[in-house]
């Protein structure tokens, strides 16, 4: 038995189960062997940051079999690792096959994609942390959330009701207040939140310069630097638009404390092998 929570409610994972099989699996059925005994296991083909484990067990203990958890999300999972196996009918092991393989695979993107970009950061300054952004496809972002988080990010933000990030679409309608009228009105009500303050160019830095933290957003590596020059440690800076596993190193080198990055949501899935076999 799994005993590590999926994140999914046993409601929302059937809903992904009945979204592959909404009327039973007529092959399966067809052939006459849903009642036949069999086990199934996941291996890593490939190297990755596994994610999404616990929902596939979960899941197939839904269909009806019995499901064992071998690698728990945020594990560094080498070729030929076995994350997780069960036993139970064909007709249960086949509803549940192909959906719990996507998962995994998709979730163990996420995950491996954000390990390379925190590792890359880290090169640069061992203290860089890397930052997901909410850009995940819309119905997702639990499972988003999830798999940056086994590659050892953190999010940016989950949704806009708990943080404070001032875009210039919304100074726009701010009319002539100025910056410091701004931030202290905001500090007035909002006293236990950290002001976030994108801006475009060093100019724009330097007029929000006691904010929290300067989301830098599509500045250049020698941009960074800039307004770190110009700014010393009086406001934490985050990078962001453009951050990949290519370049964190050298953004966090040039003095980004925090990378925010969209980059993992795009990651290609890793590869998970399926193997069948009749029962022991």
């Amino acid at each position: 038995m799994n005993h590590t929570p999926s994140i999914l409610s046993d409601h929302e994972l059937h809903q992904l189960l009945a979204e592959d099989v909404p009327f039973g699996d007529l092959t399966t059925d067809s052939l006459g062997i849903a009642a036949c005994s069999g086990q199934i296991r996941f291996f890593a083909r490939d190297p990755m940051v596994v994610c999404g484990t616990e929902e596939a067990v979960r899941m197939f203990q839904l269909c009806g079999t019995k499901a064992h958890l071998c690698v728990p999300s945020g594990t560094a999972a080498p070729t030929e690792t076995l994350l997780l196996e069960a036993q139970g009918s064909a007709g249960a092991l086949h509803r549940g096959w192909k959906t719990a393989q996507t998962l995994v695979e998709w979730c163990s993107g996420v995950a491996s994609s954000a390990a390379g970009i925190v590792a890359a950061a880290r090169r640069g300054d061992a203290s860089a942390m890397v930052a997901g952004t909410r850009k995940n496809v819309p119905g997702n972002r639990r499972l988003a959330s999830k798999a940056f988080r086994a590659g050892g990010a953190v999010m940016h933000r989950n949704g806009l009701s708990e943080t404070l990030l001032i875009f210039a679409e919304h100074r726009l309608f701010l009319g002539a207040e100025c910056p410091a009228a701004t931030l202290a009105r905001l500090r007035r009500q909002c006293p236990e939140k950290r002001i976030v303050v994108e801006v475009a160019t060093l100019e724009e830095a330097l007029l929000w310069a006691n904010a929290d933290v300067l989301q830098l957003e599509k500045f250049t590596v020698q941009g960074v630097e800039e307004v770190r020059a110009a700014l010393g440690s009086q406001a934490v800076l985050a990078a962001a638009g453009g951050i990949h596993v290519h370049n964190a190193e050298d953004y966090a080198r040039a003095g980004a404390h925090l990378l925010i990055t969209t980059a993992p949501h795009l990651a290609p899935p890793r590869d998970v092998q399926v193997r069948f076999g009749l029962a022991n």
